[in-house]
């Protein structure tokens, strides 16, 4: 357990958290749980439960939480990041099944000085390996700033 909640560590509002509990982290790494239900958003009831591209967005909250725990610790803000880019998801499912509790693993592989990221992320179920993939992240120094420059 940490003394963060879910709700803490991103920086979204429901029904986008898709994330139950951010389980632990440390300076690297993080690991997140997310349990599969009805209530579960992207739920399909005629596959009995969420596609496994989903899988990505799990993935991609959960390296939000490890970077905002380890912001929070260091009694910093909560920022946002980006997703850029991801390489070599691969699920051994196609639908991730109601009651299926899902562990998100994510390990940071190297951080720049820009502000890009890249983490080797797994799901496992049980202790077995379902999927992974390496996600590359950027986060802004001034977030704000960015956004406003895009538009």
């Amino acid at each position: 357990m940490t003394k963060f909640t879910i709700e803490q560590v991103l920086p979204h509002d429901h029904p986008m958290i898709l994330l139950d509990q951010l389980v632990g982290f440390s300076e690297n790494n993080a690991s997140c749980c997310c349990t599969i239900t009805g209530q579960s958003l992207f739920f399909d009831t005629t596959l009995n439960g969420v596609p496994s591209y989903v899988g990505l967005e799990y993935m991609a909250q959960s390296i939000a939480a490890y970077a905002n725990a380890n912001e929070l610790s260091q009694n910093r803000a909560v920022e946002i990041g980006f997703l850029v880019s991801s390489r070599k998801y691969k699920c051994e499912f196609s639908v991730f099944k109601r009651g299926m509790v899902l562990t998100i693993n994510v390990e940071k592989i190297y951080k720049d000085e820009s502000g890009l990221s890249a983490f080797d992320c797994n799901i496992f179920i049980k202790d077995q390996q379902v999927s992974s993939a390496r996600i590359n992240v950027y986060q802004p120094e001034n977030p704000k700033q960015f956004l406003a420059e895009q538009l």
